[in-house]
């Protein structure tokens, strides 16, 4: 079955791709992981990322401080670290592997089944990079949400909440995976090159000439 909107697929799910990656590093290195408000100073708003800790002061601005040690770092935390570094380093290596895949690019233009491998092995770490940023940004909701209805903690206690990071993960990681099924959808399909059709039409028109030549008296 011949697909006639193969390219623009390829494209568009390679431009998801290329989203889901920017946004999955962008929430790499983004604060605000967790949020924290305190109710005895509304001015002041903590937030808490992979790699630092800050505080957001109306009039003063946001102060961040990095944090000691990994080792200190609560086991969501760290987790986080290494699949986000994963989720990035796949996703960059998907982007080479179906930029050269692509029907539109002129490298390898004779080698298609190569190309189509390109595009599937790109599709596929696109699929393991999406998993890899939403798996992270999942376990710390979760582990928000438990702390958060904790009933050994004291209502006291200020709780933390979900970040701008997390929804900013969530949407990145769907778009990586939206992106790998785009570009593995169009490997099943079969392009109709225009070389293909012109000479199809020449054929048809050649049959037609010599079956008025045989007609004619």
């Amino acid at each position: 079955m011949a697909l006639v909107y193969r390219p623009t697929m390829q494209l568009s799910g390679l431009l998801f791709s290329l989203l889901g990656w920017v946004l999955s590093c962008l929430t790499t290195y983004l604060p605000q992981w967790k949020n924290l408000n305190l109710e005895l100073n509304e001015l002041e708003i903590w937030t808490m990322g992979l790699w630092q800790a800050c505080v957001v002061q109306e009039e003063g601005g946001m102060q961040c401080k990095d944090f000691d040690s990994f080792l200190a770092l609560p086991p969501e935390l760290r987790i986080s670290r290494i699949l986000m570094f994963f989720s990035n380093g796949s996703g960059l290596l998907g982007l080479l592997l179906s930029g050269f895949g692509l029907d539109c690019s002129k490298i390898g233009e004779r080698q298609q089944e190569q190309k189509k491998r390109l595009l599937l092995f790109g599709g596929m770490l696109f699929w393991i990079s999406g998993i890899t940023a939403i798996a992270p940004v999942s376990w710390v909701a979760h582990s928000t949400v438990q702390e958060f209805w904790d009933e050994n903690i004291p209502d006291i206690v200020p709780r933390w909440d979900f970040g701008e990071a997390l929804f900013v993960g969530w949407f990145a990681g769907f778009c990586l995976i939206l992106g790998g099924s785009l570009l593995n959808c169009t490997i099943c399909s079969t392009e109709v090159h225009p070389s293909v059709g012109h000479y199809a039409v020449a054929e048809q028109q050649d049959r037609c000439q010599h079956l008025e030549t045989e007609t004619r008296p």
